[in-house]
């Protein structure tokens, strides 16, 4: 394809140099082949206009810089390369223009889903997916009756095209490799596409023109702040999915009407022009009636302007009737009928990382899961008593994210104390900041509710401290990491899986200890400790 053909739909402020023809698109110079377009641009830890001498080494054909200075001094240098400027910071939706015509516009061939919200993201499109992909035919031993199509599914955890599994390095890709994804699918068979899609992805417009034919929102409590600044900015980016400020009003959005800020983007999104379904536990299009729920799983009848059907799910807790409602919605809005729903929520067997159980004969229940705010880690803590009740403790592990929002560190303390019997602080991804100061910074919130708490703050010893301070009956949440397998410290990332770490500790409870007392470990932080009440 010629280099002006790709510049079509793209903003450019001015271009230099042949017409020339284009072999690939890449935005990392490490990818760049013989007749690459290299797109250099400034992002929020590298500026990519540093490595255009790299890219020209390496064989690149064309440059589309979001630099004037750089679009000078390359088309100076290299009168042979094709070159073009499109306005600071511009480089992403630049990005995305290109590469919906490199690839063939694979956005145009599938039916686009996307999930966004702090908390609920990942299950609520696992869900949708596995709606979307059960088969139409019963199966021994399992659930059929369901759509029966090819998807895509991209998320936190991994992706999928038609069925293959690939690891996923971020919730949203930039849009260069979020389109080859969806080239694959499309060559594949696939029909639909589900997606996260983070705000930070919308703040920089790595899915910018992508036309979503439904948009799901989960939720929205304090999470990257960090990088929003405020809630108002923070609101304002998942905003863009439904009011059109991204390109594209969806078809149908999806909202969560028992959310606040949910509320208010029903509104925007019938506005702007989108048809609205609500969901909510107690009211909404979509709802809940006669719910039961254990350890194993729950059942309940989900209403609905189309009926009603009985749901039967191997998820539990009030969290996931959210996310099966949001999942529910979207898959109608997608022409699922209540029985197709009803089979593919069935056909989960678990989302990794997500209230998952690390079992090895072991007298108490250990759960490893992602909640990383406190909304999150209060919904956790809540679902364990329901479990465990008055009779047995909840124990709480959990970390703060370095470079991260620490506004909310003390928030999940309190959090975690108020909902547990004892909280094990420690370590999360402390990535560069020193992880004794981020305990401290979470520290307040933990002790103004008074709750007993053990201070370790590596992460390892911790887990074990948290299991051998069970009794049976018990429950331990090991919450923050989830489905990740490293850790990240100042130093760079580390192996490191939260449940294989909680198997080690299993194996090493000592048999029959039923004090609940802990053992002492070397290097830990001291003693059980228990805060005064505010």
């Amino acid at each position: 394809m010629r280099f002006e053909d790709l510049l079509s739909g793209a903003e450019v402020v001015r271009r230099a140099g042949p017409n020339a023809e284009i072999a690939g698109v890449e935005f990392d110079s490490r990818r760049v082949g013989r007749g690459s377009l290299f797109l250099a641009m400034q992002g929020g830890t590298t500026d990519g206009n540093r490595y255009i001498g790299r890219a020209m080494e390496q064989g690149a054909a064309a440059v589309v810089t979001d630099s004037a200075a750089a679009f000078a001094e390359t088309a100076r240098r290299f009168p042979e390369i094709a070159v073009a400027e499109v306005p600071a910071g511009g480089g992403r939706r630049a990005m995305a223009a290109i590469a919906m015509h490199f690839f063939g516009h694979p956005e145009r061939q599938l039916a686009l889903s996307g999930v966004t919200g702090t908390n609920g993201k990942t299950t609520t499109a696992f869900l949708l997916d596995a709606m979307l992909t059960t088969p139409a035919r019963k199966r021994a031993g399992g659930p059929g009756n369901g759509a029966g199509r090819r998807t895509v599914l991209m998320g936190t955890i991994e992706n999928h095209v038609a069925g293959a599994v690939r690891p996923a390095a971020h919730t949203t890709l930039e849009s260069r490799d979020l389109l080859a994804l969806l080239r694959e699918g499309v060559d594949a068979g696939a029909t639909e596409a589900v997606m996260e899609v983070s705000s930070h992805a919308l703040a920089q417009g790595r899915v910018y023109g992508l036309p979503f034919d439904v948009a799901i929102f989960t939720n929205l409590t304090q999470d990257h702040l960090d990088f929003h600044g405020t809630m108002e900015n923070y609101f304002a980016a998942k905003r863009a999915l439904f009011d059109g400020e991204n390109g594209v009003v969806p078809r149908v959005a999806v909202v969560n009407v028992e959310d606040a800020y949910g509320a208010v983007l029903g509104q925007v999104a019938r506005e702007a022009g989108a048809q609205v379904l609500t969901y909510g536990i107690r009211t909404g299009d979509f709802r809940i009636e006669d719910a039961r729920m254990g350890a194993s799983g729950m059942t309940f009848r989900m209403v609905s302007s189309q009926g009603s059907v009985e749901m039967c799910t191997r998820l539990t807790g009030r969290v996931n009737l959210y996310n099966l409602l949001a999942a529910s919605g979207a898959a109608v809005a997608r022409g699922l009928t209540l029985e197709q729903i009803a089979a593919g929520a069935a056909s989960l067997a678990c989302v990794p990382g997500r209230f998952q159980t690390v079992d090895a004969e072991q007298p108490f229940t250990v759960v490893v899961d992602y909640a990383h705010t406190d909304d999150a880690l209060r919904n956790l803590t809540a679902l364990a008593r329901e479990f465990v009740g008055q009779e047995h403790r909840v124990i709480t592990l959990f970390g703060c994210g370095g470079d991260r929002d620490r506004a909310k560190r003390p928030k999940m303390g309190r959090a975690a104390g108020e909902g547990s019997d004892l909280v094990v602080l420690t370590s999360d991804n402390p990535r560069s900041e020193d992880p004794e100061a981020i305990v401290a910074d979470a520290l307040p919130g933990v002790t103004e509710t008074g709750t007993e708490f053990v201070v370790e703050v590596d992460r390892a010893r911790a887990i074990r401290r948290a299991i051998e301070a069970a009794r049976p009956g018990d429950i331990v949440l090991l919450a923050g990491k989830g489905h990740e397998k490293e850790q990240v410290l100042r130093d760079g990332p580390i192996p490191f899986d939260d449940a294989e770490a909680a198997a080690a500790a299993i194996r090493a409870w000592p048999a029959g200890r039923t004090d609940g007392s802990p053992t002492t470990t070397s290097g830990g932080s001291g003693e059980i400790s228990r805060g005064a009440r505010a």
